[in-house]
């Protein structure tokens, strides 16, 4: 990759600048989220370790069995909160899925490998619990926007019996990067974001998901929207080259989608976007 300055890094990462309407789509998600929380069923605020943000919310399955969609947020690692993305699990749940959405503390507080580790034990604490709603704990599949994109890349990379000796090896049966970032080395080369990110190289090489091996198991889906800008384009073209077509079979850029209409289409029953999580889930 050529070197650029912070200005030019800048105006490719900040997509809050580079879609002016961002704030209507937050905005709506907000009032989508609630209205999913409060039409249920759904358990919320569960702990499952002893930080602040180690809580998730569980949509559970209408029957027994069901595979297991643990959906991450986005917000660079330092903003947003699992109860703005609630919607998601409705979308899933109508095709029988457990849908588990884990918050985690932000940065500047903690450090991305920090949040990596909590969203690993988000996912622990799924494998352990499934049953009681309704999952399936030998299918459970990973997805997330943006930062949460990358968090779900470095779920199938995770080796889980280093974490806990009861986790199989494939622990996340599949994944979904929805306009993820997967080599962290640009975004400590972003201003606006590295003031409060704090990355350092040897960071950069611990969880970026490019640049770890590829996992011996599970598939990963890898998208982006078409009117995303260059590098999001580059970083979704990236973890296919790293980890080659075997892991990532299905690397695609949705026309007519931003970073902010993308996460519409996840849950449009309607959408390809859509379809390949149901896809994973069905595997």
């Amino acid at each position: 990759m050529k070197l650029r300055d912070g200005g030019w890094h800048d105006r490719m990462y900040n997509n809050r600048e580079l879609v002016p309407d961002h704030q209507d789509y937050l905005g709506r998600w907000s009032r989508e989220a609630e209205t999913a929380r409060a039409a249920g069923p759904c358990e919320l605020d569960i702990p499952y370790g002893t930080a602040p943000g180690e809580k998730l919310d569980v949509f559970p399955a209408p029957h027994g069995g069901a595979p297991i969609l643990l959906f991450i947020h986005g917000g660079y690692w330092r903003a947003l909160d699992k109860k703005d993305v609630s919607f998601v699990g409705p979308a899933f749940t109508r095709h029988g899925a457990c849908v588990v959405v884990p918050n985690y503390d932000l940065c500047p507080a903690v450090t991305v490998p920090d949040i990596v580790l909590q969203v690993a034990r988000s996912v622990a604490w799924t494998w352990h619990n499934a049953a009681r709603f309704g999952g399936d704990r030998r299918r459970i599949v990973v997805a997330g926007h943006s930062a949460g994109g990358h968090l779900a890349a470095m779920m199938l990379a995770c080796l889980w019996p280093q974490l806990d000796a009861a986790l199989p090896k494939d622990t996340v049966r599949n994944a979904l990067a929805v306009s993820g970032l997967h080599d962290l080395d640009p975004i400590m080369r972003t201003p606006f974001l590295q003031r409060d990110l704090s990355l350092t190289p040897q960071q950069v090489a611990r969880a970026s998901p490019a640049r770890l091996p590829a996992p011996r198991h599970g598939t990963l889906y890898s998208v982006a929207g078409g009117d995303e800008s260059a590098e999001y384009h580059r970083q979704n073209r990236l973890i296919e080259e790293a980890w080659g077509a075997r892991r990532v079979p299905v690397c695609e850029l949705l026309p007519g989608l931003h970073h902010f209409s993308i996460l519409d289409a996840l849950v449009d029953p309607s959408h390809r976007l859509h379809q390949l999580a149901v896809d994973l889930l069905r595997a």
